[in-house]
């Protein structure tokens, strides 16, 4: 007799189905899982084993074999101890066989029988929920997997023992309750910035449009302090938008007791961070930095710093919004919506232009500083800013400063509008001005006859690449957005411009000044 247990296999974030075939017969005693397991899971034989002597149940001076099928699909993790551990109860006997034949199983075992969380639950859990079946996984997972729709059987033991007492009739496991993690009520405020008000709007706008943003400027002046009150400015997280998140979380096992929060993500990883830890990858695919940032915020602190081979790598994700890691022997996507904010000084002793200060090393202090940063990667960034140092006057008597809710109701009047005019067109998938595709965005952010000579005569003075002149056009339609207004006006694409060059002068007046020399 064969018995038949669903479980799932992870590739990128979907849940691959498998079946775990489990067989006693004669032969020569022992426990074989085949079907390409990982070193985890050829490692449940033992756990598996300890768990059912602690339920009281020995296993059969016999031959066990566990197939994995399909049997040329990877097996990773730790999750399949608790279908095969089922697997083997219902071929002794000890439960219905016909019991598990409605549901998913997941879920690793302790030696005493009890049952740990895992990776992964809610997207097992939707995987199940388009088979048509349940699922059954561990307690502490349950609140996470209960978000997968309210007509889904869900069974979320603590132990082996209770669930088989659940299926013999003698316990009755109640089904979990989706579970939301309270947002923290003490954000950074924006009222804490003193002066630096045109960094604030530059970065009303990058928040209102999606944008990816730069900020220049000397230790000290605020760059970091602005970046991290960013997510008190940004709307929550749209019901599609909180599934995928956590569904990345959830594979990265980030979802902390199972719980959800419609906060936006804010991921600041180390300068030391490699390019497999920027974009996923290792030996075991996991998402990385971009990915866990999805439909949120990468802030890279120390922007030049990072090596350039974990920036570059950046390029692709920001340009299609998926990290694509390719294998000999797989090939996993990830989802990769980022808003980009990045932080840099001028140059490496972080002074220059700066009033009475020189660089000890000149003018190739800043060029060779600034030139860390790949011209394709500086192409793929909206908004460039200087944040010059906070004056005294700033710091002694600072002028009254706007909270971030009063921002923060602009910024989503501004993205109510882009969703708006984007479903109208049929486009229920982009929401924001930062994701309109370049043929849309002509159509949208079309200017007045004098915002059109204004953007003729940047483009071919600056010598904008076609990538660059779109993103003036989407920074512009954003400014509009924020003024409430239908036509991109000359006004506009001013301040879009100012904004798409405003990074690159420190760079050419050092240039200028080492060429002179």
């Amino acid at each position: 007799m064969v018995a038949r247990v669903s479980t799932v296999a992870f590739q990128g974030i979907e849940g691959v189905p498998v079946e775990v075939q489990v067989m006693v017969a004669p032969g020569k005693v022992g426990m074989q899982i085949v079907g390409l397991p990982d070193k985890a899971v050829a490692e449940s034989r033992e756990r598996v084993q300890a768990a059912l002597h602690a339920l009281g149940l020995a296993l059969p001076a016999k031959r066990v074999t566990v197939n994995l099928a399909p049997a040329d699909l990877p097996k990773e993790g730790s999750h399949f101890d608790l279908p095969i551990a089922l697997g083997l109860m219902a071929a002794l006997g000890a439960i219905p066989g016909d019991a598990l034949a409605d549901y998913v199983v997941l879920g690793e075992l302790n030696l005493d029988g009890t049952i740990a969380p895992v990776a992964g639950a809610l997207p097992a859990a939707i995987g199940a929920n388009g088979l048509g079946k349940g699922l059954i996984c561990p307690a502490d997972s349950g609140p996470e997997a209960a978000w997968a729709g309210a007509g889904l059987d869900i069974l979320a033991p603590r132990s082996l023992i209770a669930l088989a007492n659940h299926f013999r009739g003698t316990q009755v496991l109640s089904r979990p309750e989706p579970s939301i993690r309270a947002n923290a009520a003490n954000l950074p405020d924006l009222a804490d910035i003193k002066g630096q008000e045109s960094a604030k709007r530059a970065l009303e706008v990058a928040a209102a449009g999606n944008h990816n943003l730069l900020m220049v400027g000397p230790p000290g002046s605020g760059k970091s302090m602005l970046a991290a009150r960013l997510p008190s400015i940004l709307p929550p997280l749209s019901a599609a938008e909180l599934l995928e998140v956590s569904m990345i979380h959830s594979i990265a096992g980030q979802l902390s007791g199972g719980k959800l929060s419609d906060r936006r993500p804010f991921r600041t990883p180390h300068h030391s961070a490699t390019m497999a830890a920027m974009v996923g990858g290792g030996l075991r695919a996991r998402p990385g930095e971009a990915s866990l940032a999805h439909h949120g915020v990468l802030f890279l602190d120390e922007f030049p710093e990072f090596s350039p081979q974990a920036l570059d790598a950046l390029r692709q994700p920001l340009e299609t919004g998926e990290c694509i890691i390719a294998r000999a022997n797989h090939r996993v996507s990830y989802p990769a919506s980022i808003q980009l904010v990045a932080a840099m000084n001028p140059c490496r002793c972080g002074m220059a232009g700066e009033p009475g200060h020189s660089c000890a090393r000149g003018p190739r202090c800043q060029s060779d500083y600034q030139g860390r940063i790949s011209g394709p990667l500086m192409d793929r960034i909206d908004i460039r800013i200087d944040v010059p140092a906070v004056s005294a006057t700033d710091l002694i008597r600072p002028m009254p400063a706007e909270a971030s809710g009063t921002v923060a109701a602009r910024v989503a009047r501004a993205r109510d509008l882009q969703a708006d005019r984007f479903i109208a067109a049929g486009l229920g998938g982009i929401v924001t001005n930062a994701r309109c595709s370049t043929a849309l965005i002509e159509k949208y952010a079309e200017p007045d006859a004098g915002g059109l000579q204004l953007l003729r005569d940047a483009a071919e003075k600056m010598r904008f690449s076609a990538r660059g002149y779109h993103r003036v056009l989407k920074v512009a339609r954003t400014l509009a957005d924020l003024d409430g207004k239908t036509t991109v006006g000359r006004i506009h694409l001013a301040e879009a411009i100012s904004y798409r060059i405003a990074g690159e002068r420190l760079t050419a007046a050092a240039r200028r000044e080492a060429n002179s020399e």
